[in-house]
């Protein structure tokens, strides 16, 4: 049975403007007389309901096919979309309703489609678009013979092809969506006899083959998405037929040659993206598109100068040409586009000095051009709509400019020099705070600290900052990444960074920092990055008063201090995020809208620098200290970590066999400490760890304990080298992943990374050269 739950109203408050509302609460609170009903209309002929409205009325429940709703034979109109009535499935008895014209069960219902429905004779519109429902669809559905709305989009797990013939059948069809759902093999040609079809949506449908040339036959469509699939081959010349055109959508796909000339005569057009194909050649001349509001043409192979017919498109509000091979300077007249307001046109090779004019274009709003070759510098602009600024990697210089409405400021990987202006204080809307690897001086402001009610990402690491922290963070501040690394930053880590209950990175790495291991630290749940790499803390690190201590830590990196004492036996206990093993788990950047973490890990003394996080990469680096004792058998309980590096430390004892657990490992470093005994034959499960190849890495074959013909129970399988070895007091041992190694001994699964390489589903990013691949954040 049905009832009312304010918890199926989420999806109607986000789609609509208007407020879900239970409409059938007031039902029995007015009249008996239900054609008076809220939702409910009548013929007012014979007083039967012709049409029942109960769309976004927070329905909850069932329906059983006993339900007096069927006994409505004379329904007309239906909608009951919207709801949450999930649990039930559309009933067989829905074919009942012989003169119904309007059927819209969206993200309502759940399961298979019942193939009455195809026997609803006289419908016009048919809305089944959700999340839930599966199954094979039957090809009956797309030849009732007056549909004229067929929506099925949004059904990951409905199955069918679509029909290759009788599609005639449907001609009179005008609007087609099937986005999202699992339509398997190739569009067939038969489409183009569909010539009342003025809306096609079959996005993320799983197509593949040639885009038909018949759909140039299509003369009244208007609106064509198909976007997401598998298509190959070049963009059809009939395309230029369809001159009544006003929305275009054929990225991620695999389309190939050039852009078809005559698009110029697609004059209706208002809304271009082709962006993420394999197109070359030159952007062609659309200036004719004078009603062009949308145009994105990302990641293709164009090359040739910036287009200056751009200009002509006055019209333009979002304008995309990152990602190609672009030159030259922007041409002056593009300071005419008075409505642009996203601009992105990075990841290209444009040169020459910034265009003062394009800070004064007066509704531009978001800016992007990193990766580039500008020169010059930012002086101050009177626009106050440009809230987002990102122009990393490029050859900018002269001081940090400062907007009071800015959002999002990211000016890493430049030649910027001075300080940061006193007026970013007055910035209390900064979200986004980025001028990594720069030749700024001077000392980090206070304010960044005391005002950080809305900043998240601070990231100055790689410049001349001097003096000590910002000691004044703020209760209640948004901070998610504090990173301080590579500066001259002295003192003492301030207490008051336990108030950023946010914080998911710190790198204070490389600086001049002299203090204790902050173990108060600890308490901030959501910590997943620690880096304390390369400075002066001293004295022991297992401090902890707090019961969870550091459960999402991932990346725990304490080398070259002097830390002592015996390793963090108990952080290693409650490293909750370091035993989780899901190789399954989705690919994910750490990071947020525009910023993606970064962080600078070694490798047997060679420095990497991530420019995204895995989400499954995990790491503890305790190397070059002065820790003493044994190694804890609770380190064999962290079976999610990558990379463990203990080495240059007082350590003593045997290697314990529980490391043989870590499944994950791809690095293990022990060498430099006082380690005894045998290499714990458990050690060979460890799949992950394999030969370095490198012949000139010594190997220790005197070494007893090595020689497997001494022993016939040792695995044959046990073939590493052994590196990093010497004989002071008591035999070192250093065993290194050869798995992460190309011959040159490149670090081969973090440099994956660090080239920019991503992992989403259902987004396909296509090969490119690496010209950019190690800029890209």
């Amino acid at each position: 049975m049905l009832a009312v739950n304010d918890s199926a109203s989420s999806v109607c408050d986000h789609l609509f403007d208007q407020p879900s509302y239970p409409k059938t609460m007031s039902w029995n609170e007015t009249t008996t007389d239900c054609c008076s009903w809220d939702g409910i209309k009548c013929d007012r002929m014979t007083g039967q309901v012709i049409e029942i409205d109960l769309s976004c009325s927070q329905l909850y429940g069932t329906i059983p096919m006993n339900n007096s709703l069927f006994s409505l034979r004379h329904l007309q109109r239906l909608n009951l979309a919207f709801n949450d009535i999930t649990q039930s499935r559309i009933s067989s008895s829905f074919g009942q309703f012989s003169s119904l014209t309007h059927l819209n069960l969206s993200s309502s219902f759940s399961g298979s489609i019942p193939s009455e429905i195809s026997h609803l004779s006289k419908l016009v519109s048919l809305d089944l678009s959700s999340y839930y429902y599966l199954g094979i669809l039957s090809d009956e559905i797309f030849h009732l013979p007056k549909l004229e709305e067929l929506d099925l989009a949004y059904n990951p797990n409905l199955t069918s092809y679509l029909p290759k013939v009788n599609l005639t059948s449907s001609s009179s069809l005008s609007a087609l969506a099937l986005g999202g759902t699992s339509f398997c093999g190739e569009l067939p040609d038969s489409i183009g006899d569909l010539k009342s079809l003025k809306d096609l949506y079959l996005a993320n449908c799983n197509l593949s083959g040639s885009i038909p040339m018949s759909l140039g036959n299509i003369m009244q469509m208007a609106s064509l998405d198909l976007s997401g699939n598998n298509f190959e081959g070049q963009i059809p010349n009939s395309f230029a037929n369809l001159t009544q055109m006003t929305y275009l959508d054929i990225s991620f796909n695999h389309l190939e040659g050039q852009i078809p000339n005559s698009f110029a005569n697609l004059t209706q057009m208002t809304y271009l993206r082709i962006s993420f194909n394999h197109l070359e050649g030159q952007i062609p001349n659309i200036a004719n598109l004078s009603k062009i509001v949308y145009f994105n043409v990302m990641q293709n192979h164009f090359e040739g100068q910036f287009p200056c017919w751009v200009a002509n498109l006055t019209q333009l509000v979002y304008l995309d040409t990152g990602m190609n091979k672009l030159t030259g300077p922007f041409p002056a007249n593009l300071r005419g586009l008075s409505n642009l307001r996203y601009f992105y046109s990075a990841y290209n090779y444009h040169s020459g000095t910034l265009p003062s004019w394009l800070f004064n274009l007066p509704s531009l709003t978001y800016l992007s051009l990193a990766a580039n070759e500008f020169t010059g510098q930012i002086y101050e602009f009177s626009n106050k709509s440009m809230i987002y600024i990102d122009l990393r990697h490029n050859k900018l210089h002269g001081p940090i400019p400062s907007h009071p409405m800015m959002v999002d400021l990211l000016l890493s990987n430049n030649t910027f020099t001075g300080e940061i202006p006193s007026m970013i204080c007055n910035v209390s809307s900064l979200e986004i705070l980025a001028l990594s690897h720069n030749s700024l001086s001077g000392v980090i402001p206070q304010c960044l600290a005391n005002f950080s009610n809305v900043l998240s990402v601070l990231d100055l690491r790689m410049n001349n900052f001097h003096g000590n922290i910002p000691s004044t963070f703020a209760e209640g501040n948004k901070l998610r990444n504090i990173d301080l690394n590579g500066n001259q930053l002295e003192g003492s880590v301030p207490r008051s960074l336990a108030t950023c209950r946010h914080l998911e990175v710190l790198d204070l790495g490389n600086n001049k920092i002299n203090d204790a291991f902050p173990y108060w630290l600890e308490t901030l749940q959501e910590l997943q990055v620690l880096v304390f790499q390369s400075n002066k803390f001293h004295g022991p690190v297992d401090s902890s008063k707090t019961k969870l201590p550091f459960p999402k830590l991932r990346i725990f990196d304490l080398s070259h201090n002097e830390f002592s004492g015996p390793l963090p036996t108990t952080y290693f206990e409650h490293f909750n995020a370091m035993k989780m093993v899901d190789e399954k788990a989705k690919r994910r950047y750490m990071g947020q809208s525009y910023y993606s973490d970064s962080v600078t890990i070694m490798i047997k003394g060679s420095e990497i620098e991530l420019q995204g996080i895995l989400t499954i990469f995990t790491t503890i680096d305790l190397s070059h200290n002065k820790f003493k004792g044994e190694i804890p058998i609770v380190v064999g309980n962290l079976c999610g970590l990558r990379l463990l590096n203990l080495s240059h430390n007082d350590l003593v004892g045997n290697i314990p066999s529980s490391l043989g657990n870590l499944r994950l490992l791809e690095s293990l470093d022990l060498a430099s400490n006082q380690l005894s005994g045998n290499i714990p034959r458990q050690l060979t499960s460890l799949t992950f760890l394999e030969e370095c190849g490198d012949s000139k890495t010594p190997q220790l074959h005197s070494t007893p304990m090595l020689h497997k013909e001494d022993d016939p129970t040792f695995p044959s399988e046990f073939n590493w080298k052994v590196v990093g070895m010497g004989y002071g007091c008591g035999m070192v041992l250093g065993l290194v992943m050869g798995y992460l190694m190309f011959l040159t001994g490149k670090p081969k699964w973090f440099v994956r990374i660090a080239e920019g390489e991503r992992y989403s589903k259902g987004r396909r990013s296509h090969k490119r050269g690496n010209r950019h691949g190690g800029r890209r954040k």
